[in-house]
């Protein structure tokens, strides 16, 4: 975290904020001006006169009188005032001189287009010298190699490049850590109105949750939109998540990256599975961020959430002029997981007195016949559709162009049944290249936000229903930790170098109250024996061998030995490939095999992993995970996100597994890992057996923390 900035306190909304030297300022000062066009020089100077800024604007650069109209000084130190941000548009080579200059002027703030490189540089690298010195000076950086930020509701544009006309001020907050990203969504679509638009670039002082937690503060922000590639200040990132959420603004994240090989020296399942961006998944489903996976996703989203309006109960009703495109959004609302609403009979009838004949009264509706009259055919069964108790939210799909007549009556049945209902509705395309610039632009201002692309408009409705859904969940109760004193005691084993056997592993488990399987260690053949016949047969004979992690795979495990003879054999073979030592453990009855987990992220945390158990667990794609610690209810809704509900369920006459008692394992497995995360790394619980009168582990692996790493980069 940025200790050394101030303003850590939060703010009333819309009260003086710490960034607003940077964000807000009354007067900034352009170091590196010039009159040379199509430079950044030029540019920056340009943007932010054109975008009617009314506070001091400052061109600096020794060689000119006169930038853009403006006069330009020389100097930061021949300036008039001090000004509240110094933007830095010089070499690499020239700029911590420049910073320096600018704490010295005594700016409070400054931004940074450049690389911030230079070829054969000292060490340390000029990057880091720049963040030391703005770290020191507790200056509110923006950058390095950043384009720069935009803040329509003063008229301010910090650009490194030309960015359009400027915009009018709007509800969506836009943080990207790609400057081409950031432009692209920043300067296109004018249907996209920004509050704040910050390109963060290599993120010396200032990260996302600076600017959200700005963001945050204001009443013009609705939406938080991120391109994010890492992560650099974990906590202070999740603390804006978990405030955004509090107040209810959706986060729409657009997350690089995702299939890094960061696994590799996984030494559980879990760890394995995890090397992907699970802990990521599993942060924005604790904090419900809807997650996007392409730009035209992200900006389909984007465009829907800047509406007021809020869907309610129910589900997905729309109009169409095209049976084939009505037949498109059933079979792509199915992939997706947008429920279609299941409307009464009442609104049927409705339908059927105003369709032509021929023309079906269900939803999706297909509601051109003749096109005679259509303008009142299409507003009374829209009408009617967003009427509807099952409906939360309506949507007129048509590829609208701006020069047809069609399109233009249904562009007046979309405004007029608006302003009949106080449910959102939206209208979408199926192309996202039609020619509708002008009346795409004119709707979605009016209110009634519309959409490009038959996949884009159902993935942000599925975006918007399931924030809709995350708001209504109930605060989440887990488990409450065993007694301190098994904390320290498992903690303290923790820090044992020593490796974790079978036993002790599920020992832990046992303590934080999860139900496990009876086990004894045995080194010889005869121990072997007893250990069975105390136990009661049938047993299953396991390898202990010390670093043996993945038992099964290596053929150490035996299962269903029914007498002393059959523990004997078994004990002799796999001693004899394996070693000596093994573990004798009860027979478990069951039906379904479920495989848990906990990973400690280095970065967030704790998180458990559910899926299909046994060898399966890396060879199916059925998991999910959650961040830790959960309870009951998050663990079960976790379980309905899996192909595996349908066994827990009971197929081909099986009686349903005991689901409760299961959720109930995986909460407090949870607790474990939120309770022991300094000191746990990896654990695995493969299989937990479930049947219908509980769940019993009979298997576990766990790997102690290894010693922390430091921030490679200094950031």
């Amino acid at each position: 975290m940025n200790d050394s900035l101030p303003g850590r306190e939060p703010n009333p909304i819309d009260s003086p904020h710490w960034l607003d030297p940077l964000l807000a300022p009354r007067s900034i000062a352009f170091v590196g001006a010039s009159t040379r066009p199509d430079s950044s020089g030029n540019d920056m100077v340009r943007m932010a006169v054109s975008g009617g800024f009314e506070g001091s604007i400052y061109p600096v650069n020794p060689k000119y009188d006169e930038v853009a109209g403006l006069r330009c000084y020389p100097s930061l130190t021949a300036l008039p005032e001090t000004v509240d941000q110094v933007v830095l548009a010089v070499a690499n080579s020239g700029l911590e001189a420049a910073l320096e200059a600018t704490i010295q002027h005594g700016a409070r703030a400054a931004t940074i287009f450049g690389s911030c490189y230079l070829e054969n540089d000292t060490s340390p690298e000029l990057a880091r010298r720049l963040t030391a010195i703005a770290r020191e000076s507790s200056l509110a950086l923006c950058g390095g190699n950043c384009m720069g930020f935009v803040n329509p509701s003063i008229g301010l544009r910090v650009a490194a490049y030309p960015c359009g006309p400027a915009r009018a001020p709007g509800p969506i907050v836009w943080i990207a850590q790609s400057g081409s990203v950031f432009g692209a969504l920043a300067y296109n679509d004018q249907r996209l109105k920004f509050t704040l638009a910050v390109s963060s670039g290599s993120e010396f002082v200032l990260r996302p949750n600076d600017f959200m937690d700005w963001a945050l503060h204001r009443t013009s922000a609705r939406v938080i939109a991120l391109f994010l590639e890492a992560v650099r200040d974990p906590d202070g990132f999740e603390q804006a998540l978990a405030e955004a959420a509090r107040r209810e603004i959706p986060v729409v994240v657009l997350k690089a990256g995702r299939t890094a090989e960061s696994a590799a020296m996984a030494r559980t399942h879990t760890g394995a599975i995890a090397g992907n961006d699970a802990a990521y998944r599993a942060l924005f489903a604790h904090h419900g961020v809807m997650r996007v996976s392409t730009m035209n996703e992200l900006a389909a989203t984007l465009i829907l959430l800047s509406s007021e309006r809020r869907p309610g109960p129910g589900a997905l009703g729309s109009i169409h002029d095209s049976g084939g495109e009505c037949e498109l959004l059933i079979d792509l609302a199915d992939d997706i997981g947008v429920p279609i609403a299941e409307i009464g009979p009442a609104t049927k009838a409705t339908l059927a007195e105003h369709l032509d004949p021929g023309l079906r009264p269900v939803n999706p509706l297909d509601a051109w016949g003749t096109g005679n009259e259509s303008p009142r055919i299409f507003e009374r069964c829209f009408k009617a559709l967003l009427d509807d108790p099952a409906t939360a939210l309506g949507l007129m799909v048509s590829d609208m162009r701006d020069d047809h007549w069609h399109h233009r009556n249904l562009y007046a049945v979309a405004l007029a049944v608006a302003g009949q209902t106080e449910k959102p509705l939206a209208f979408a395309t199926n192309y996202s290249l039609v020619s509708h610039r002008a009346m795409a632009l004119a709707l979605t201002e009016a209110g009634v936000p519309v959409l490009d692309g038959t996949r884009e408009a159902l993935e942000a409705i599925k975006h918007l229903l399931d924030y809709r859904d995350f708001l209504r969940r109930e605060p989440s109760s887990p488990p409450s930790a065993p007694d301190e004193q098994i904390g320290s005691k498992w903690r303290t084993r923790l820090r044992d170098p020593a490796p974790f056997d079978e036993v002790e592993g599920l020992a832990m488990l046992r303590d934080y109250g999860i139900p496990v399987a009876p086990a004894v260690r045995a080194a010889s053949k005869p121990e072997a024996v007893r250990a069975a016949d105390s136990l009661g047969y049938p047993v299953v004979l396991k390898s202990a061998a010390p670093g043996l992690e993945h038992k099964s795979d290596l053929d150490g495990v035996r299962l269903d030995l029914e007498n002393p003879a059959a523990v004997a054999h078994a004990y002799d073979d796999i001693a004899q490939r394996l070693g000596d030592q093994v573990t004798v453990c009860a027979m478990v009855e069951g039906d379904v095999e479920v495989a848990l987990g906990l990973v400690n992220d280095p970065q967030f945390g704790p998180f458990v992993l559910i899926g299909a158990g046994g060898r399966l667990v890396e060879v199916l794609d059925d998991h999910t995970v959650m961040m830790a610690p959960v309870d009951e209810a998050r663990a079960r809704a976790g379980l309905r996100d899996l192909r595996l509900q349908k066994l827990l369920d009971g197929v081909r006459g099986r009686a349903p597994c005991d689901v409760d008692a299961l959720g109930d394992a995986i909460a407090r497995l949870s607790v474990l890992g939120a309770d022991l995360r300094s000191n746990l790394s990896q654990l695995d619980v493969n299989p937990i057996i479930v049947g219908p009168n509980g769940c019993t582990a009979v298997d576990v692996l766990v790997v102690g923390a290894t010693p922390p790493t430091s921030d490679s980069d200094g950031n």
